[in-house]
């Protein structure tokens, strides 16, 4: 992959201020100016940044028709009703599920939850989960990370005498649902102070208001933020804000006492003896949740985030890691197929978007596809297969690009969408997609910008190795948890020459080990350049080479600082 480095060194003014900072708070004026990018320009901001606190959490009766969620629920318990808590099967919707049905669970019994069959019934509140809440006695259906566009559904389940709870942050339209009540920070008349929030944290903002309602303490809600940190890395939504808090306190929760059920993922995953990272979650923990919603049913994978028998969790932790297998093989094989339709495309190099159609691909795993495509190509992608006489299909999106309005603008001719900036689910008629392959390629084409279809690393400083101290390595991991709108910092260095050490590893000898050294210190840096060994003959000509990575901590040496080499450049001299 041939990158291009975008680097815009600061100004002597912007310098200026990091260094005034930097005095104040006593680290690195490079991480200072860091910290300015991130819109945080005094002591006090800095502190609340690399010390978020649960008591800066904003109070849920901010948020449009929260009175109105807590009354209802209230009123059902009085009543003695039966409570339904109803989501969507990807992580998102399954972590929001098992939070609200633990919580309420140890406070009321007549309750269940339900997650709809990706195949039988697809995305949302669906009528045979209504049926099922009728036939079962259900008066309140509480519903989580979907049902913002369940107009129909929801004025079925009126019929039926059921009110609707919505707990949702996907784009709403201009006519909301029936319900009781909506929660949703995205609506146009939404005053609440932060708008990014999860379809799992709008569930711990309700959950946080009934718990202020009722006198219980808000500690009892702290074992449920690994729920939350699980779901805002899963669902890469902006970790600054509320999100921070969240998610830094929903990480220390998952690293010193997960639940039953996440806990026995992190042994399945391996992650037992390290401390817990959002990319972990990115990586590991979330596409097994998931992979439960992809193959088989999502309603396991809350079994399991609800399982409170440690031997059960393992059991149905393995079960689901199986699942996990099956997915990354179909996985393989569609993104093969994949790549092969997109080579044999017409005019590709012109393209600004793909979009593919093929009937016979499983529809548990178009969106990873969909996701592996964007990052080959570097356009918006749509893959789409066929569920029934309709084609369903899943979009993901490069950095920048909203997909979901190129979607809506073309939304005459589709069934079903939605979804958000970044990723979005859409069905149409089969005869509809060549027409929707125009228009969306039309509006891509109008709208993207040239550098958002180019590979390109975004460099946030220039170091030399002597700036990398161990005290600059214990500072720059304050700015975690990591992720949209806070991403780990990529650093590049320029001129650096092998130490002669550097050889390629791995299975396949595709890695290479790096020891580097500058010409600014004797510092010797380890390094690893996962995928680059076709680099290694020109490092090895002891030439200098321009390098960007991130800074790690090695997992093997607790305490030793190793650079992850992102890309290599030969120096221009």
């Amino acid at each position: 992959m041939n990158y291009k480095w975008n680097y815009q060194p600061p100004t002597l003014e912007q310098r200026e201020a990091a260094r005034a900072l930097s005095r104040e708070i006593g680290i690195s004026p490079i991480l200072c100016h860091l910290l300015r990018e991130r819109g945080i320009t005094s002591a006090a901001e800095a502190k609340r940044f690399f010390r978020p606190q649960l008591s800066e959490l904003h109070d849920p009766f901010l948020m449009k028709d929260m009175d109105i969620a807590v009354e209802r629920l209230n009123l059902a318990m009085g009543r003695k009703e039966r409570i339904m808590v109803y989501g969507d099967y990807d992580v998102d919707g399954t972590t929001a599920v098992a939070l609200v049905f633990k919580f309420l669970q140890q406070f009321y019994s007549n309750i269940d939850y339900y997650i709809p069959d990706r195949y039988n019934e697809g995305y949302g509140v669906s009528k045979k989960g209504v049926d099922y809440a009728y036939e079962t006695g259900v008066k309140l259906i509480i519903v989580l990370d979907c049902g913002i566009k369940a107009v129909e559904e929801i004025a079925y389940a009126k019929e039926k005498g059921i009110d609707f709870i919505i707990c949702d942050h996907h784009v709403p339209d201009e006519v909301l649902p029936a319900a009781a009540a909506i929660l949703n920070p995205k609506r146009d008349d939404s005053t609440y102070p932060y708008n990014h929030l999860s379809g799992c944290g709008v569930g711990f903002k309700f959950m946080q208001a009934f718990a202020q309602s009722n006198g219980i303490e808000f500690h009892q809600l702290t074992p449920l933020l690994d729920l939350v940190a699980v779901s805002i890395a899963s669902d890469i939504v902006p970790i600054m804000g509320e999100n921070r808090i969240l998610a830094y306190h929903g990480l220390r929760q998952l690293n010193t006492n997960p639940s039953v059920g996440l806990k026995a993922i992190i042994d399945v995953c391996g992650l037992s003896e390290r401390e817990i990272t959002m990319s972990d979650i990115v990586f590991k923990i979330g596409p097994r949740i998931n992979a439960s919603g992809r193959i088989q049913n999502g309603k396991e994978a809350v079994d399991l985030l609800i399982e409170k028998d440690f031997k059960s969790a393992l059991e149905k932790s393995n079960r689901i890691n199986r699942y996990n297998e099956t997915r990354k093989d179909l996985d393989k094989s569609m993104t093969e197929e994949a790549n092969k339709i997109v080579d044999n495309l017409e005019n590709l190099s012109e393209r600004r978007s793909i979009v593919i159609y093929n009937e016979a691909w499983h529809k548990g795993v178009i969106g990873i596809v969909a996701s592996r495509l964007t990052e080959i190509y570097y356009r918006p992608a749509v893959v789409l297969t066929r569920t029934d006489n309709l084609a369903t299909g899943s979009a993901r999106s490069v950095s920048g690009f909203d997909v979901y309005k190129a979607i809506e603008h073309c939304r005459d001719l589709l069934e079903n969408f939605g979804g958000h900036t970044y990723a979005a689910g859409l069905s149409m008629n089969v005869e509809n997609v060549p027409e929707f392959t125009r228009r969306f390629e039309e509006y891509v084409t109008e709208h993207i910008l040239p550098e958002q279809t180019n590979a390109t690393i975004d460099i946030d400083a220039q170091l030399d190795f002597r700036d990398i101290t161990p005290k600059f390595f214990f500072d720059l991991k304050k700015f975690n948890p990591f992720g949209p709108d806070n991403h780990k910092p990529i650093f590049a260095t320029l001129n650096v020459y092998d130490y002669g050490t550097s050889k390629v590893v791995g299975r396949e000898q595709e890695h290479i080990k790096l020891e580097l050294v500058d010409n600014k210190s004797n510092n010797v840096m380890n390094g690893i350049a996962f995928g680059q060994s076709s680099q290694a003959r020109y490092i090895k000509t002891k030439q200098s080479f321009n390098i960007c990575y991130t800074i790690e901590e090695n997992t093997h040496k607790r305490g030793d600082i190793q650079l992850q080499i992102e890309d290599i450049k030969p120096s221009r001299h």
